[in-house]
């Protein structure tokens, strides 16, 4: 497999650890304020954790079919969404 599949990959599962914590942080703010705006978060964090989830599982089994010219954006959308995520974990923490 090509490095920078690779490194989509790694960095997709990394958003995925992210979202993790994320959501963790939103459901129990969710759970004691039952404010919408948490609950809000909470679903968001979900559906960002399933989109995460399978981009891992496509870039693994899909690997093949994508081209050498695509590899570059997939790395860097994975890195920049990476690098988002991890800012909102911090300001959330």
């Amino acid at each position: 497999m090509d490095l920078m599949m690779d490194v989509a990959i790694l960095f997709s599962g990394l958003n995925a650890a992210l979202l993790i914590a994320l959501l963790y942080f939103y459901a129990r703010i969710a759970l004691r304020s039952r404010a919408s705006h948490s609950i809000g978060l909470t679903f968001f964090a979900l559906l960002l954790l399933a989109n995460s989830l399978l981009t891992v599982v496509s870039y693994i089994t899909m690997a093949p079919f994508f081209g050498k010219e695509a590899l570059p954006f997939l790395s860097t959308v994975s890195v920049l969404e990476f690098v988002g995520l991890a800012i909102l974990l911090r300001i959330t923490l």
